[in-house]
Formats: structure tokens, sequence, C-alpha cells
């Protein structure tokens, strides 16, 4: 008698051939037979009419503090995922001191938005190293599978200490020591490295994070870990600032270590054909024999964006003296910054230099951009994606009326 059988549904096996009607029969913890009309079970699930397949893999999640509290990793586990993979874009909390903490979640609100107070109340903090994380892990009960990788954040910090959260460049001594956690890291069981070297990661307070200005050759010294342990996969999100330089050193790392080495794919709006260039990178170094594969998500990618966010319409900006100046020309004021009944900032993001009234400024340091014909563009888009929509075209107004400059 089997343990589980799940009856009558369209069975999708995952080898490729068409969907067929059967049974699925369960014994433990593995699947003991597909197709045609199975034995009786101990339980029996009615699965006519519905999709029977092989759960997802999620290769590309934040659940690196979740997965401390959660069992179940919702929402993921509500839509078929039962495996999630974490530990992406080089944020996580593992290796890390005492003393820095509080960065690491500071860090992973920053950039993926998760809210600091449910950080500070979920984690427990109960390790040190990698390994110790892992362990950590492996103690707590699990409704579906999951796979961490070694975050370059962290490890930079733990390393490093405040020259890493300075953004300075990394000594000799500095690459070979996360180069020897990294192996350490990966001989417990981490599924890989990530990094990052994009403008969109920042802290809440609107700074980079540590890894944003790493060299090549930290990053090449601790990729040839992957290569001497001849397990895991380096990923990276990147704004390929040298496109040539990053897409030499990404393929000089697959080949050097025979691992796989992806990067994020991304679209710019002031760049359409960018997307097709870095994909043609990618062809020719698989055709030089380097693994080299540029992940995009399954669906069009959602962000929160707003004053109070991490990510908000203010974003893209570039200093001046006496205050600061939108890249697309606008003057922020204290009016549109600060809470006028408590004198407190709405939104730190945004107040990482001295607010500046228009009234108030100087004639040099206010610049009115012309008034666009439709709506504006902003920042980077994804694959496919239009223009400034009505939403931000709302907000583009709502400045416009309460200073009355276009941004």
């Amino acid at each position: 008698m089997h343990d589980i059988v799940i009856r009558g549904g369209t069975v999708i096996d995952g080898t490729g051939k068409g969907a067929f009607t059967g049974d699925v029969a369960i014994a433990g913890e593995s699947i003991a037979e597909v197709g045609g009309k199975l034995g009786p079970a101990r339980r029996e699930i009615d699965a006519t009419g519905l999709l029977v397949t092989p759960g997802w893999v999620d290769v590309h999640t934040h659940y690196d503090g979740q997965a401390i509290w959660d069992p179940l990793l919702g929402p993921s586990c509500w839509h078929g995922v039962t495996t999630a993979m974490f530990g992406n874009c080089g944020v996580g909390f593992a290796p890390v001191r005492p003393q820095h903490r509080a960065a690491l979640m500071e860090l992973m609100e920053g950039v993926e938005e998760i809210p600091g107070v449910v950080l500070t109340d979920g984690l427990t903090w109960e390790w040190e190293t990698f390994p110790d994380f892992l362990d950590a892990l492996e103690r707590r009960p699990r409704a579906i599978d999951i796979a961490a990788q070694i975050a370059h954040h962290p490890l930079r910090v733990y390393v490093m200490g405040e020259r890493a959260i300075r953004l300075e460049a990394a000594r000799p001594d500095d690459i070979a020591e996360m180069r020897r956690l990294t192996v350490e890291a990966l001989h417990a069981g981490a599924f890989g490295f990530t990094t990052s070297r994009t403008d969109s990661h920042k802290t809440p307070v609107g700074e980079m994070v540590p890894s944003r200005y790493a060299a090549s050759e930290e990053l090449l010294g601790i990729g040839s870990a992957l290569g001497d342990v001849g397990a895991g996969a380096f990923g990276m999100n990147s704004d390929f600032d040298d496109e040539v330089d990053e897409l030499a050193w990404l393929t000089r790392l697959a080949k050097e270590t025979r691992r796989p080495v992806w990067f994020l794919l991304t679209d710019r709006y002031e760049d359409p054909e960018r997307w097709r260039r870095l994909l043609a990178a990618v062809h020719a170094a698989r055709a030089e024999g380097a693994h080299l594969t540029a992940q995009i998500a399954g669906r069009p990618i959602g962000v929160m964006l707003g004053i109070g966010t991490a990510l908000n319409p203010f974003s893209v900006r570039q200093q001046i003296e006496g205050g600061v100046v939108m890249a697309t020309g606008a003057v922020f004021t204290e009016e549109l910054l600060v809470d006028k009944a408590t004198g407190l900032p709405l939104n730190p993001n945004l107040l990482d230099y001295r607010p500046l009234s228009i009234k108030d400024a100087p004639l040099a340091e206010v610049v009115i951009v012309e008034k666009p014909k439709a709506y504006g563009t902003f920042g980077g888009h994804g694959l496919g994606e239009p223009p400034m929509g009505p939403p931000a075209a709302a907000i583009v107004n709502a400045v416009y009326n309460a200073v009355g400059v276009w941004i």
C-alpha cells in the first residue's frame, strides 16, 4: 500500500513529453510510481481537472531572514515552489560579527525592502560563520527545500570591517581571507557566491553597498574558490559600467574555474540595444567554452515605489554645493521632504544632504527643465517596459504643483 496517491490529475512529468492523465504514488519521501491507475493508499488526493507537476526551483529569492522563522516560506510555497535559493544580490547574514548585525539588516532592508523591524524581531543570530548559519537553518522544521549562497556584503564586512562599509579597496590579504571563507562555505554546503555592482542597491540612507566598487581582482580572487572546490556558481547584479571589461573578467572567471557564472539581464530604456549586446556576449563566451549565463525573470518585475520606500521617484540625483539637484533638473524643497508637524524627514533616503528651498536658493542652483510633451522617462526600465506611465506622471505633476518645477 502506498502512503499517498494523487489520483486522476493531468501529469506533466518534466521530461518534455506530453501531458497525460494518471496517478502519482508516493512512498515515504519519494515518488514511487507515475502513470495509470495505481493501487490503494493510506491517503488519496483527488486531482481531477488539476495539473500535477514537479515542484518549481526558484533560484533567486531573498529568504535569508525568513528561513529562520518561517517553515513554510510563503508565498513561494503557495505557488508550487519546492526549492528556494537565497543569498542573492550579495546580501545575506553570514558570516557576521555581533557589531555588524545591524548593518547587515540595514543592507537587506535597503536592497530588498524587507522591513528592518521584522528582521530585528525574527533573526536569532545564533551563528557567526557561514557553516554555523547552515546549521541554524538545518535545525528548523521545513515545508520546502532551501539552498543558501554566501553573499559578498557580509563576507566583505566580516573580513574588512568598517573599511568595507567605507567602500575601500580590498588588500591582497583581505582577498585571500574572503577566498578562504568562501571555500569553507562551499565545503559546508553553499550553492555559490553572489555580489552586487549596481547603483540600484543602496543602504536605507542612500549609501552604496560594500561591494559596489569592488575591483575585478577581488572578485576573481574570491571566485577562484569555486574552481578549487569544484562546486557552486558565481552570480552578480551589475550596471555594466564598462561592458567590455565586465564581460571580459566574467568570461575569464567562467573559463578558469569551469564553474557556472551568471548575471542578471536587465534593460535600460535609454539604451534599448543593451540586452541584445549582453546576450550576444553570452553566446560568444559560450562558444569559447565559458559557462556564462544571463539570468532573467519569468515575469515582469514589480517594485515598491514611494516617498517612504528605499526606492523612490527621486533616487537619481546629483550633488551640488548647497543643495541637491535632480538628474533631470528639479530641486527638492523642505516642504516635500520634511513633515511640517514634526519637523522630521518623511524619508531618510531623501535626506542624506541638506534640503533646499527654491525661494532661498541662489539662482544658479535652481534648474528648471522644459515641461515634457508627454510622459517623461525615469531611471532604468525592464525589458519591454514603456516610458513613465500615469502613476509616475501623477508624481511628476504633484511635484510640479508643490514646487513649480518639472522633474
